[in-house]
C-alpha cells in the first residue's frame, strides 16, 4: 500500500487491501500506482490506479456513513440513457468499495476558470444540452421525491449551522416568523413546478471534460423534483460566478431546448420565459440557503473549513434574488448581519 494513502481505521484498511487483492488480477491493477484522486464534501474518497487498459478509479465509501447502491443504480441508468457516467466494474456494497472507469482528471470547473468567453460558452452549452437529455431520458418514477419534508430539512440547515453556529446569532420570535414565511414561499414555489429527474448537484465541480462531453459524477443523491433545480445549480455555482446576462442567455437556451424536447414545464413556464426565470431564481435561493448551512456544517462538524471561504458568494446570490421579489424581500434584514458588505453593495466575482 502506498504511504500517501492514510487510513484512520486499521480495520477498514485491511478490508480494502483484501478486496483490492481479490479484484486486482482481473483488471491488471498495479497496487504501487494507487494514489489519491479526489475527495468531496461527503465521506467518500477516490483513488486512481493503473490497470491493464489504462487508469481506473477506486471509490472508498465507508458504511454506514455512505451507501454505494444508489450510485451503482444511477450509473447504469445514466449510461443507459446514452450519457457519459463511470462504468461500475467491481461492486462491494457491503464494504463500500467500487472500481470505476476513469473519466479523466479535468474538471469542468477548472476548464471554465481557464477558458476564454467563447470556450466557456461552448462548455456551458454542452453541459446544459446534456442536462436536457438527462432530464428527458433518465427515469425518475422510482426515485425519492424532493418533497416538502426534504425541502424543509434542507432550509433548516441555514438557521442551525450558518446563523447560530457560524455567526452566533439567535433570532427573535419575529425574525423566526419572517424566516418561516419566506421558507414557506420557497417550498410552495418548488412544489408547484413540474417534476423531472434531479441530479441535485449538476455543477462544474461534478462534470468532467470527457468524450463524449461532459462526464457526469456525484449523481447518487438524485431525486424526483422541480424542473428548474439543476439549471439553477449550473448557472449559480458554488465556486464560480457569471454575470447575469450570461446566466440569462444560457437559461434561455436551456428553456428553448427543453420546450422542443418535450420536458414538462407547465402552462405558465412553458410559454413565458419570465415566469420560468422567476421559478429558477426562487429554486436557486432555496439551494443557496441550504448550501450556506452545509458549508458551515462542513466547517464546524466535519473539520473542512475551506468551504466557508465561499460563503460571500452565496450571500451575494441570496441577496440578489431576495431584493428582486417582494415576497422574499423580508429575508434581507436576516441576511445583513452575516453578510455585511455583500448585502450592502453587492458581492461580485
Amino acid at each position: 500500500m502506498p504511504p500517501d494513502i492514510p487510513w484512520a481505521d486499521a480495520v477498514r484498511r485491511e478490508a480494502f487491501l483484501t478486496w483490492f487483492a481479490r479484484i486486482a488480477p482481473a483488471h491488471g491493477l498495479q497496487s504501487d500506482t494507487l494514489a489519491a484522486a479526489s475527495a468531496d464534501a461527503s465521506f467518500r474518497r477516490y483513488f486512481r490506479v493503473r490497470g491493464r487498459a489504462g487508469t481506473l478509479i477506486v471509490m472508498d465509501a465507508p458504511p454506514p456513513l455512505e451507501d454505494v447502491r444508489p450510485f451503482v443504480r444511477m450509473a447504469g441508468r445514466i449510461a443507459g440513457a446514452g450519457l457519459n457516467a463511470p462504468q461500475v466494474l467491481e461492486n462491494d456494497p457491503g464494504q463500500g468499495f467500487l472500481l470505476l472507469t476513469d473519466l479523466g482528471s479535468t474538471l469542468y470547473l477548472d476548464a471554465l476558470r481557464e477558458a476564454g468567453p467563447a470556450e466557456a460558452d461552448r462548455l456551458m452549452r454542452e453541459a446544459l444540452q446534456a442536462l436536457v437529455h438527462f432530464q428527458l431520458h433518465v427515469g425518475h418514477e422510482d426515485l425519492p421525491a424532493y418533497d416538502e419534508a426534504l425541502l424543509a430539512r434542507e432550509l433548516a440547515l441555514f438557521p442551525e449551522w450558518c446563523v447560530q453556529r457560524e455567526f452566533g446569532i439567535t433570532w427573535t420570535p419575529a425574525q423566526q416568523a419572517t424566516w418561516d414565511r419566506v421558507s414557506r414561499a420557497l417550498i410552495d414555489s418548488a412544489l408547484a413546478q413540474p417534476q423531472v429527474t434531479v441530479h441535485r448537484d449538476w455543477m462544474p465541480r461534478n462534470l468532467m471534460i470527457a468524450d463524449p462531453n461532459p462526464g457526469i459524477l456525484d449523481f447518487q443523491d438524485a431525486v424526483r423534483g422541480p424542473v428548474t433545480y439543476d439549471v439553477a445549480s449550473m448557472l449559480r455555482d458554488a465556486f464560480l460566478s457569471w454575470d447575469e446576462p450570461r446566466e440569462i442567455d444560457w437559461a434561455v437556451r436551456w428553456w428553448e431546448q427543453a420546450r422542443r424536447a418535450g420536458i414538462p414545464l407547465g402552462e405558465t413556464m412553458g410559454h413565458d420565459f419570465g415566469e420560468f426565470w422567476r421559478a429558477l431564481e426562487w429554486m436557486g435561493l432555496q439551494r443557496h440557503l441550504k448550501v450556506l448551512g452545509i458549508f458551515c456544517r462542513l466547517k464546524h462538524r466535519d473539520g473542512k473549513p475551506k468551504y466557508a471561504d465561499d460563503l460571500p458568494r452565496f450571500f451575494s446570490y441570496a441577496t440578489r434574488v431576495a431584493n428582486r421579489y417582494g415576497p422574499l424581500r423580508p429575508l434581507l434584514p436576516l441576511l445583513e448581519p452575516m453578510s455585511g458588505k455583500s448585502v450592502a453593495s453587492g458581492f461580485t466575482f
